[in-house]
């Protein structure tokens, strides 16, 4: 089985790059942070607070989270909805960040994420996928950009979705998303000593894909 590790910040496109990218080479995409965004629905939807780790552990002890693979599109089934399409706002985004920082919660994620691992040629994105969840992964790269581009491509997202907002809200969200996830205690956002780094700040989507492919085709 070939394990393809791909990290980086909120924002930096991995979700769409890896997809496609995963689609061209056959491989079965795993975008870890639709898992994470996944407890964070369910704790907004419940009323749950995610800074209480005692609510968490009550929430985390019924929810059933399942990753189905439709035409290779990765489904997030949580209590036996599709919830894919709930929980790309930026409400989930922040609470998810605040969940992530949740030991037990990290655990009640790794089996899944390594089993799936375990089982196909997996391209697999997050933030901690090359440091803790596959350290022995046979590719390594971070994925990332400033983070004024980044907010610029999720500020036009959300503009496409209908949804109202200011360009500089999105900034400062992300800023902070960032700021969250590099100095959490568990499992930060950082590259691992061996991977790649992939900087798209000035790439377009088609030559961000074409460089991912190229590296994970160098390396194999």
């Amino acid at each position: 089985m070939i394990n393809v590790a791909i990290d980086g910040p909120s924002g930096a496109g991995k979700s769409s790059i890896c997809t496609e990218a995963a689609r061209r080479l056959g491989f079965v995409h795993v975008d870890t942070g639709a898992l994470y965004r996944s407890i964070a629905y369910s704790a907004i939807k419940s009323g749950t607070d995610t800074n209480d780790e005692d609510s968490l552990r009550t929430l985390l002890a019924s929810a059933k989270i399942e990753l189905k693979f439709e035409n290779n599109e990765q489904c997030v089934i949580l209590n036996g909805e599709n919830i894919n399409d709930k929980i790309r706002t930026e409400e989930v985004s922040l609470k998810a960040s605040d969940v992530s920082k949740i030991p037990m919660v990290r655990a009640f994620l790794l089996d899944l994420q390594r089993e799936l691992a375990a089982n196909g040629n997996i391209l697999m994105d997050g933030r901690d996928i090359g440091t803790v969840v596959l350290p022995d992964a046979d590719v390594k790269i971070f994925l990332t950009a400033s983070p004024e581009k980044r907010a610029e491509r999720r500020y036009n997202q959300l503009l496409e979705k209908g949804e109202e907002t200011e360009y500089n809200n999105v900034l400062d969200k992300l800023i902070k998303r960032d700021y969250q996830d590099s100095h959490r205690e568990i499992a930060p956002l950082k590259p691992s000593e061996d991977s790649i780094l992939v900087d798209t700040s000035e790439l377009s989507f088609e030559e961000s894909v074409n460089r991912i492919v190229e590296i994970i085709e160098e390396k194999l």
